[in-house]
């Protein structure tokens, strides 16, 4: 019993404290690179400028996302359909530029020139770091009670959003090579401008606003779902009992957020991008694969539980079987990394122990968490939802939040 509920922790120290606050660094720092690019055109943004900036944006979503449910989702509305709107231009573009012939970076020969043959584990680690482009395909899982009829919706956002998402990826990089050699795409320091100032002429404004205004929607879309995981995990009991408390009127759970945002402002000032993309990664996958394997095991040791949402089992058999040659080569062809991304989810060990396994802590110790606790709900205007729901009129004004 102890060596599952350790695993549960670990994957849920893994997710609110590593995984997503480490996305959200690397992808408030690509806002601050494509907002700062037009300033500094041939050069890289400052460290420190690209840093402040990234904290600002971070710091003013995690305001909305503490002022209201509905300004959450309504920003998340509108910026996911200005990034559809700005890939649809570069792939429209790109489609231009082969339909007039100038397509000699997508031809085979011209391909095979830049080749160079890679090594298994390198060829592993590719695909960690490629997977990063295609990240937040569960993160609808994390929000099921906030969505309207999660049993008819949820699977047909899933199934509707991953075939979108990868079209509209491969014919991004697709445009992008009808404008760019593929050395002039892997020394860009902004894909999407150089693509823009390529073919696009007096409107190449265009493309830093476009991917600054996508990376915006991308930064509060995490911070929506990666707050609801750390409350769902303070809910039962393996968070403290404050990150599983709501604002009395607002509805949102704004203890969470502040420790999601407060864990990607450490994460983004003592790392690179690249190097965040390898941990996270390999610790992304690896709890991937804990997770699926967790389903196979239930389903084979409780067959008959009701489940309203099933797979055919074919879907996690094949993943595992991905899962399992990433992890092994990427192990053998990058030990440091991995290692390091290792060592970083053990460190939720004697947290776990400590915090969650150890009941009977002495008095003083649960009254200095009490006191903290008290503060945290003074400061943030925060009671356990159920107190919430005991009001006559709130609960009408939760459920019209949570439909938003």
């Amino acid at each position: 019993m102890v060596g599952k509920e350790l695993l549960e922790f670990l994957l849920l120290w893994s997710a609110v404290l590593i995984m997503y606050p480490t996305s959200l660094a690397v992808i408030s720092l690509t806002f601050s690179s494509y907002v700062l690019q037009p300033v500094f055109p041939d050069c890289i943004a400052p460290y420190n400028a690209s840093r402040i900036l990234s904290t600002v944006c971070v710091l003013f979503l995690t305001w909305v996302n503490c002022s209201s449910v509905r300004w959450a989702t309504r920003i998340q509305d509108v910026f996911t359909a200005g990034k559809l709107l700005a890939l649809g231009l570069i792939i429209t573009v790109g489609l231009v530029q082969i339909c007039k012939g100038n397509y000699k970076w997508l031809e085979p020969q011209a391909a095979f020139d830049f080749w160079k043959t890679p090594s298994v584990g390198e060829i592993a680690l590719a695909f960690l770091q490629g997977s990063f482009a295609f990240s937040g395909w569960n993160f609808l899982n994390y929000v099921t009670e906030e969505l309207v009829d999660p049993r008819r919706n949820l699977p047909r956002a899933i199934f509707i959003s991953i075939p979108l998402v990868t079209f509209v990826y491969t014919f991004t990089n697709i445009a992008y090579f009808t404008a760019m050699s593929p050395e002039e795409l892997l020394s860009s320091n902004a894909v999407a401008v150089t693509f823009g100032q390529k073919l696009l002429g007096a409107m190449s404004w265009i493309m830093p606003i476009s991917v600054a205004l996508s990376t915006f929607g991308g930064i509060n879309g995490y911070l929506f779902t990666s707050s609801r995981l750390c409350f769902s995990g303070a809910r039962e009991g393996h968070m403290p009992s404050l990150l599983a408390m709501i604002h009395f009127k607002n509805c949102t759970p704004i203890p969470a957020l502040l420790v999601c945002c407060t864990a990607t402002i450490v994460i983004m000032f003592i790392g690179e991008t690249y190097t965040l993309i390898n941990y996270l990664s390999f610790i992304n996958y690896l709890c991937y694969g804990v997770t699926i394997t967790g389903l196979l095991v239930l389903r084979w040791r409780k067959p008959n539980l009701f489940r309203p949402i099933k797979v055919n089992l074919l879907i996690p058999v094949t993943y595992l079987i991905f899962w399992a040659f990433l992890l092994i080569f990427s192990l053998y062809s990058e030990p440091v990394v991995c290692g390091i991304g290792l060592v970083i989810i053990l460190t939720g060990v004697p947290v776990y122990f400590l915090g969650v396994y150890w009941k009977n802590k002495p008095k003083c110790l649960d009254n200095f968490i009490e006191s903290i606790t008290y503060s945290g709900q003074k400061l943030c205007y925060v009671v356990y939802p159920q107190h919430v729901e005991a009001e006559e009129e709130t609960p009408l004004d939760c459920s019209q939040k949570s439909e938003a």
